[in-house]
């Protein structure tokens, strides 16, 4: 183990401030009062192409086709975990998958009530991202998880339902496992928190988010025409890991070509863009949609929507 991540000072998460807690987000609504907002929408620009997009949903829930959604952190630590958490146990998502950061909100969402800390001043004294409980527990999980043969989706979220967290109604993470829905994590050495800690075995590590990735790969050799695929606020590393996901499918798999793609984030960004919504329509695809708006505002109207079933007419 390096020296270094051997000393670290850390404190608990009790001890810890945050800039999130589960008490700001957003409540539950009258399913009229979404479905209002969607067909209120003209049928010109982004408000037709919206519509669109949630018909096809629609129709690849009824025909059992994948609703893969893929997001990054910041959908979470804004509280879109209950509303994606309740599209997975109605069955409007089939398949979650996720970068490191949104997998840390959630476990500290579950584990705590509570997440987001104060990047900068925790960097003045080197506390950013030394909580105890996040840092060893985390790392704990994986590490089980990759000696079971386990992802690291799949690992985490048998951790935090075992060990009965107090706030895990709000974790995705918890939801998926409790649903069986699949749910894959994919992370980058180095770019968590966690791996900051003693505990963190980049092996372990590596082995966990690698079977992830093959579950990744079969879920999408095994997508047919009107398949739908979401990326919600990840700017990089869900982008890259679908695109190669989808490169070794279509090497090995004939028929991956189809489906449709859309992104929502809180502005325009490279990859996003280029790998999920224009290279795989140049490349077989369907249709292909990008939304700007932030995330607290734009989805809960659209995924509670999507919960009793979109029409789009």
């Amino acid at each position: 183990m390096n020296k270094h991540r051997s000393k670290i000072i850390r404190r608990s998460i009790a001890e810890q401030a945050h800039h999130v807690a589960k008490e700001q987000f957003g409540r539950e609504v009258a399913s009229g009062h979404a479905k209002a907002f969607l067909l209120g929408l003209g049928e010109i620009l982004k408000g037709q192409e919206l519509k669109r997009f949630f018909h096809f949903w629609q129709e690849a829930r009824e025909r059992r086709q994948l609703r893969l959604v893929m997001l990054g952190g910041a959908v979470i630590k804004t509280g879109m975990g209950p509303l994606l958490s309740a599209c997975v146990r109605e069955g409007v998502i089939s398949h979650v998958a996720m970068n490191g950061s949104a997998a840390i909100h959630d476990f500290e969402l579950a584990l705590a009530g509570k997440t987001s800390e104060n990047v900068g001043q925790g960097l003045v004294d080197g506390s950013f991202g030394m909580t105890l409980e996040t840092g060893r527990d985390m790392n704990l999980a994986i590490n089980a998880g990759a000696e079971r043969g386990e992802g690291m989706g799949e690992a985490l979220g048998r951790w935090i339902v075992e060990k009965g967290y107090a706030h895990r109604e709000v974790s995705l993470l918890a939801a998926c496992h409790e649903a069986d829905v699949p749910c894959t994590v994919h992370v980058a050495l180095g770019t968590d928190i966690i791996h900051q800690h003693p505990e963190f075995d980049a092996a372990r590590t590596g082995r966990a988010t690698g079977e992830d990735f093959d579950r990744l790969i079969e879920v999408l050799a095994g997508m047919g025409a009107g398949a739908c695929v979401a990326n919600l606020g990840s700017a990089v590393l869900m982008p890259e890991v679908f695109l190669k996901a989808l490169t070794v499918a279509r090497n090995t798999t004939a028929g991956v070509e189809g489906f449709h793609t859309a992104v929502f984030d809180m502005q325009s960004q490279y990859r996003p863009l280029v790998n999920v919504v224009n290279r795989p329509r140049e490349a077989g695809g369907g249709e292909g949609f990008y939304f700007i708006g932030h995330h607290e505002i734009m989805l809960p109207p659209l995924f509670r929507r999507a919960v009793g079933g979109w029409r789009g007419k």
